[in-house]
């Protein structure tokens, strides 16, 4: 059922639109919260429900305990986490702000940003200034990212931070989520804009849900306290997005299942492995 309280007003939809993100409300219980912490944990100890294991290449149990852990469509293992990835109250939002009547999961990653605070070296939980749509060019410029927190999120931790009204500036060439040099690859962009690099933290309340364009710029620093900063990040579509073949990210996941299924340039990215998560109200 969606919450027609936390839809985002025409005003938020405007704000979005220059700013290129928008910090929503919180739309997950402390109950299920309590919940997908658990399923987190799951997953990271190899234990999937549903049998099935998450796309492959994520972190594994035996990675550096001190790196950010990323895993991605997380939602193929665990009911709860596939619950929340088709959240309806978030698909409705995403669908005001990208303007569309129906929301599709493009994929989700689970992130854990481990405490570092008596790391001699904290920048191995840096995620480099980045754009989305660098790894999703085998489709439109369009798509959306909901970032839900699994615990409060501030500086201190590293949340998220972006550089407001970057997504207008078009697709970047420079940009990487692994960079662990957030100031080398700061002054790499600048270089690109011709502009003052200008950021803002997205803090955000355990459960609360953050969104941002797929061509805005963002990142974040390291987790400078003793305990770990979850989430899971929806990467979300609409109705119309389709494959484009031939550009550099036809290695991406949704690329390589869609192509698996018989899928040919100019297809829709429609069916079980893109799950709608509402046909919303506008």
């Amino acid at each position: 059922m969606v919450e027609r309280s936390l839809l985002p007003t025409n005003e938020d939809v405007a704000s979005f639109r220059q700013a290129g993100y928008w910090l929503g409300g919180k739309v997950v219980s402390d109950q299920m919260l309590e919940r997908l912490r658990a399923a987190m944990d799951d997953v990271y100890n190899g234990e999937f429900e549903t049998g099935r294991e998450p796309w492959g290449g994520g972190w594994k149990s035996d990675g550096n305990p001190a790196a950010i852990r990323k895993t991605d469509n997380a939602h193929w293992s665990n009911r709860t986490i596939r619950e929340l990835a088709l959240n309806e109250t978030i698909g409705a939002m995403a669908a005001r702000l990208m303007a569309t009547p129906e929301v599709r999961l493009w994929h989700d990653q689970l992130l854990y940003k481990p405490g570092q605070a008596s790391q001699a070296s904290s920048s191995t939980g840096n995620v480099g200034w980045h754009q989305d749509h660098g790894y999703w060019q085998c489709t439109s410029a369009d798509l959306i990212t909901a970032w839900v927190a699994f615990d409060d999120v501030t500086l201190q931790n590293g949340c998220m931070q972006v550089v407001p009204g970057s997504h207008r500036d078009g697709l970047l060439p420079v940009g990487d989520f692994f960079q662990l040099d957030l100031d080398a690859l700061q002054a790499r962009i600048e270089q690109h804009t011709v502009r003052e690099f200008r950021t803002e933290p997205c803090a955000l309340r355990a459960g609360e849900v953050s969104f941002h364009h797929c061509l805005t710029v963002h990142g974040s620093g390291p987790n400078l306290t003793t305990k770990p900063r979850r989430s899971l990040v929806l990467h979300l579509m609409p109705a119309h997005a389709r494959y484009q073949a031939g550009t550099p990210s036809d290695d991406h996941m949704n690329a390589i299942l869609l192509r698996q299924d018989g899928g040919v340039d100019g297809d829709l990215f429609a069916g079980e492995h893109w799950p709608v998560l509402c046909a919303a109200q506008q």
